[in-house]
């Protein structure tokens, strides 16, 4: 749409809904994603508040983030899809330096080395969590250039591709984020066509693999399993997390005990009740409703980015749409599984519900990435 055409709509007598779809799309915004997120980044705010025993506090500390993240994926947003797999390549580069630089003068806390310092500023950044965008973006950068479905040659190159950052992010330690980032790795090379006889050989080798895991894996990450596996055999311990967790959604019922009203979280029962374990507080809260209405707005967000990945112009921004609507949902199901008791606890939080940093930043820059994949096409269309 050209300048002259765009100023002659705002001037024309059209509706304001279609002055209002025009604007978006001059700003590279989806009106539709952004309603979606829009009103779950306002429920976690809502559910935040009482998870974190009310305090203002960690409320505009959450605020402040998610403007920041907002910020983020308006940027993105303006990027051609072009642009990014023009510089693809070299976003892997350098994020596989900063991995690299994490393990050698990586900032240290709660006994793992995860963080890089910007000298001379005081801020410090996880690497890994932008590895969560480049990794995907990376595969379909690559497959993109080859015939799909992809042979022998090109499965075995992703895997490589996928195998080096997953390994450096688990030496760091942080296992549930390396399993996360070889998953989003691996959902390119599914959308891609990947035949099942690949699938079938990559799940058998995956049962060797897991043996290697466990050898070196920590003891408190082989606790976390051994809990999973038996949530009684240490409920006082390392199966606190997990009984509570379990207590706090069922004693929600159908409709929850009211806002601010839950027990488990209140009464300091449930850990970590404002980051990895919130959606417990929300079920105890608003019972099984507000969860169903949780996911529906979870669906509603993956229904989109889904369309978006299926409407897409060219292979690369196909296969990144679509690793990377499927990746929020995978951050979604891990994180309801392990705080229900079907997965084991890997410390992956609640997508823009759960108090956090780095992570909203990130996601909002992948949800950036889709709205320039659509708005970028709609305009060539016109």
């Amino acid at each position: 749409m050209s300048r002259y055409d765009y100023q002659h709509q705002l001037g024309s007598g059209h509706s304001p809904v279609t002055k209002r779809i025009s604007i978006m799309q001059a700003i590279h915004l989806d009106a539709p994603l952004m309603g979606g997120l829009l009103v779950l980044v306002s429920v976690g705010l809502f559910v935040l508040y009482s998870a974190s025993g009310q305090s203002m506090d960690t409320l505009m500390r959450q605020l402040v983030r998610i403007v920041a993240g907002f910020a983020a994926m308006m940027i993105m947003a303006f990027i051609s899809p072009r642009t990014y797999k023009r510089w693809t390549p070299w976003l892997f580069g350098l994020g596989l330096l900063f991995l690299i630089g994490v393990l050698v003068t990586g900032t240290e806390a709660k006994g793992a080395q995860r963080w890089l310092a910007i000298p001379g500023t005081g801020v410090r950044f996880q690497p890994s969590e932008i590895m969560k965008v480049i990794v995907p973006m990376m595969l379909a950068w690559y497959l993109s250039e080859r015939a799909l479905p992809p042979g022998w040659k090109p499965v075995l190159l992703s895997a490589i591709l996928i195998l080096v950052p997953t390994l450096l992010i688990a030496k760091q330690p942080d296992l549930g984020t390396s399993l996360l980032i070889a998953s989003s790795g691996f959902l390119v090379l599914f959308l891609s066509g990947l035949s099942w006889k690949y699938i079938a050989g990559l799940a058998a080798a995956a049962i060797p693999a897991a043996g290697g895991i466990w050898m070196v894996m920590h003891d408190y990450q082989r606790q976390r399993v051994l809990t999973f596996l038996d949530p009684e055999r240490d409920r006082w311990g390392a199966g606190w997390n997990i009984t509570q967790s379990k207590t706090a959604i069922g004693s929600g019922g159908w409709e929850g005990k009211g806002w601010l009203h839950g027990t488990q979280a209140h009464l300091d029962f449930l850990p970590e009740s404002s980051t990895d374990f919130i959606i417990a507080v929300l079920a105890e809260e608003f019972g099984l409703l507000g969860v169903c209405a949780l996911l529906m707005i979870y669906f509603a967000i993956v229904a989109r980015g889904m369309y978006i990945a299926m409407n897409a112009q060219d292979t690369y921004s196909r296969l990144l749409a679509g690793s990377l609507t499927m990746t929020f949902f995978v951050y979604v199901f891990v994180n309801i599984g392990m705080v229900s008791g079907i997965l084991p606890v890997v410390g992956v939080p609640l997508p823009m519900v759960s108090y956090g940093g780095t992570s909203i930043v990130t996601l909002m820059a992948s949800f950036g990435i889709l709205m320039s994949i659509h708005t970028h096409r709609k305009l060539v269309s016109t």
